[in-house]
């Protein structure tokens, strides 16, 4: 398992994007110390076993289930060109209301519609799953459009089994940066670290912490949240044992 993780690169990157998100800015350390929500329901239907369309609704808060701020619906296409590749195409409605004490205080902040194009790049290393999610965001608001460019690097790693499947847990991680196409370029940075259980092809729970840090943006707000996800892949069989729940949306 040593070698898993200390002889890849992918390791080498991670750890980089850890010391970038935690140790690197001093503004990380002076957030709001209450710890927000971030909800997020995803589904997944297979055409067949090339094609695939996703649904996902998020909610967000900026204390514990209480002052609501932000809200998405969003959808899109997948095609799995194989164990290794996927391609998505995606649009959505992104709704961030004034920060304060109550739930979506008006005026709302920031109101777009997005697309975006993206692929997925795949590795395996035993037990490990290594994701790369590269997307190009088409951001549409009231009085501007821009761009955005986006890199996750995600690990999934199942506890007690070899792979995820019925009944089982597991553990994973990810750090997302975000990128434009104008000074300063950097926009913001997410880590997520948390454990997910699969309780049948159909359906998973995942839950974990998320840190948001934000360098100049329009939108929502950079601090912590407690993230939990249901997500439901409605294949109606499943054509191989490796199964983790999408969250490649």
């Amino acid at each position: 398992m040593k070698k898993i993780f200390f002889n890849n690169p992918f390791f080498s990157i991670f750890l980089i994007f850890f010391y970038l998100n935690f140790f690197q800015n001093n503004k990380i350390l002076a957030q709001e110390n209450d710890l927000g929500t971030w909800n997020i329901y995803n589904a997944r239907f297979e055409v067949n076993s090339k094609w695939s369309l996703f649904f996902e609704p998020q909610l967000r808060s900026v204390s514990f289930y209480k002052n609501f701020h932000y809200y998405e619906i969003k959808g899109g296409i997948n095609y799995r060109l194989n164990k290794n590749f996927g391609f998505s195409v995606g649009g959505g409605d992104y709704n961030t209301f004034r920060i304060g004490e109550g739930d979506f205080i008006i005026p709302i902040q920031n109101k777009e519609f997005r697309t975006w194009v993206q692929v997925n790049m795949y590795n395996y290393l035993e037990k490990l799953k290594i994701e790369h999610r590269y997307r190009a965001e088409q951001r549409f608001g009231a009085n501007k459009y821009s761009n955005r460019f986006r890199y996750r690097l995600a690990f999934t790693l199942p506890i007690f089994k070899n792979v995820v499947e019925k009944n089982t847990l597991y553990a994973t991680m990810s750090n997302e940066l975000f990128l434009t196409d104008e000074a300063p370029f950097f926009q913001r940075n997410r880590f997520f670290v948390g454990i997910g259980y699969e309780f049948t092809p159909f359906l998973a729970v995942q839950t974990g912490f998320m840190n948001q840090f934000d360098y100049k943006i329009d939108d929502e707000t950079g601090k912590n949240f407690l993230q939990i996800s249901i997500l439901m892949d409605f294949k109606a069989l499943r054509r191989n044992k490796e199964s983790v729940p999408s969250t490649e949306n």
